[in-house]
């Protein structure tokens, strides 16, 4: 009897999966294909994912007569991966001081960031808005990365992994004598690589779709990210150009699915440490 009921259950399965896949992947082929569509189809409310007339004028006018469009691509790599960048040393290595290093006040510090954790990132918007206001930082992309220089979720994950972290790596590098800084640059955080890279995407994905933050302090056209010019972008002409915006939402989607295509195996490793290793 188990025998026969349990190709039904995987069937059920399986097709209430591919059901669930259908319409949670359907919007974004649409809008793919919206990107290669007229205007006069797109408001025409065709839902096909093959368009009546394919054209590619709609990325020829984002990179050619909106010559700003690339200039916000390129402000939020730049912002996106200093970030990133930024966040990857300060989240490890605080993560790495709070699971091995003793000092005063280190469980205190611990709990505080537990605490904060529970802080919605709204509340903070107004009070740093205030605080890079008086230090003259506005209208920057220093504003966008240092408030977002830590991330306490991700000292938290970090410290996780490092209270796994075999000691005896620690320890032989010790006897080969190796300081604290080197053995942390040349030995941690080279195995902690499957951690720091899940660690990577996350906080690049934070950095390149954000918009409150940009929307909040930067003014000039020219700083603007690609979450905030895309809204802009929606804007001109009196209306909504959804071949336009449908186009500059795919570019923006882009690197984000480069980088999970890459670093997708690190999801499933990021919160172990392979004994072996």
């Amino acid at each position: 009897m188990k025998k026969n009921k349990l190709p039904i259950i995987h069937i059920i399965m399986y097709t209430v999966l591919i059901i669930y896949a259908f319409f949670t992947l359907y919007p974004f082929l649409w809008a793919v294909a919206a990107s290669f569509k007229p205007f006069r189809e797109i408001v025409g409310g065709d839902l096909s994912l093959l368009p009546n007339e394919f054209t590619t004028a709609n990325y020829e006018y984002i990179f050619g007569r909106s010559s700003l469009f690339s200039r916000w691509f390129l402000n939020s790599v730049i912002v996106s991966v200093v970030g990133t960048t930024i966040n990857i040393f300060l989240n490890t290595m605080a993560g790495y001081a709070l699971a091995r290093l003793n000092f005063p006040g280190k469980y205190r510090i611990y709990y505080g960031f537990l605490a904060l954790i529970m802080v919605p990132a709204q509340v903070l918007l107004i009070p740093n808005y205030l605080i890079l206001r008086n230090l003259g930082m506005l209208d920057s992309f220093t504003a966008l990365i240092l408030p977002a220089a830590i991330n306490l979720g991700n000292i938290f994950m970090m410290r996780q992994f490092f209270m796994n972290f075999p000691v005896d790596v620690e320890e032989a590098a010790a006897i080969d004598g190796l300081g604290r800084f080197q053995t942390f640059f040349r030995i941690v955080m080279p195995l902690a690589k499957p951690s720091i890279s899940t660690q990577a995407i996350f906080v690049f994905m934070g950095f390149w779709n954000e918009f409150m933050k940009p929307m909040l302090y930067l003014s000039s056209p020219q700083k603007f990210t690609l979450t905030l010019g895309l809204q802009t972008f929606q804007g001109q002409d009196g209306g909504v150009r959804w071949d336009y915006t449908m186009a500059a939402s795919v570019i923006t989607i882009i690197p984000i699915v480069i980088l999970y295509i890459i670093f997708n195996k690190y999801f499933l490793q990021g919160v172990r440490m392979d004994g072996e290793k």
